[in-house]
């Protein structure tokens, strides 16, 4: 068995709503050991074996809840090994800015162009799954306005979501 962590594209937007208590009793249902849920967007870590298990979750899940919900997972290694690679360390603590990760679920492009990302938006690095983002504060007090313009700059067929650097460091415990 291994440990993963599961990110859910899309939940608790509109009408796509999930309690966490009802993703921890699916992701059971199907199987999954010591599931715990991380905060209340669509985050999930659990102990499963390896054999499809994409698929098996993105099934499980439409069945439980009725609407499809793509899935990108990590390993609990891999989320150590981005942890570990202290992207962010050169942000200065006290900065009024919001750190970001991109999760792909496949390897982005050597050659992605991330020109197009609106002024207040830094790239800190780019690895070959995930995009690491640092978002300035905006006068009118938001940080990730234009943000979602990032799906534009990547591969039509990349799966990906974005949470914050908090959840990935919750995501760990």
């Amino acid at each position: 068995m291994t440990d993963f962590v599961a990110f859910l594209r899309g939940i608790n937007l509109g009408r796509r709503q999930m309690k966490m208590a009802d993703l921890k009793a699916c992701c059971e249902a199907m199987g999954l050991r010591e599931v715990k849920t991380i905060l209340a967007s669509g985050n999930v870590r659990f102990e499963a074996s390896e054999s499809g298990l994409r698929k098996r979750l993105e099934e499980g899940i439409e069945a439980c809840f009725g609407y499809p919900v793509a899935v990108v997972l990590r390993s609990a290694a891999e989320i150590d090994a981005m942890v570990g690679a202290q992207p962010f360390a050169g942000v200065d603590p006290a900065a009024d800015v919001a750190l970001h990760v991109l999760l792909a679920e496949r390897t982005l492009p050597a050659e992605l162009d991330l020109g197009g990302l609106p002024s207040h938006i830094e790239v800190a690095r780019v690895a070959a799954r995930e995009i690491y983002l640092i978002a300035h504060r905006l006068p009118n007090g938001r940080y990730t306005e234009g943000l979602e313009h990032l799906g534009k700059l990547l591969p039509k067929d990349t799966l990906f979501t974005m949470r914050n650097w908090n959840t990935i460091l919750k995501a760990r415990a």
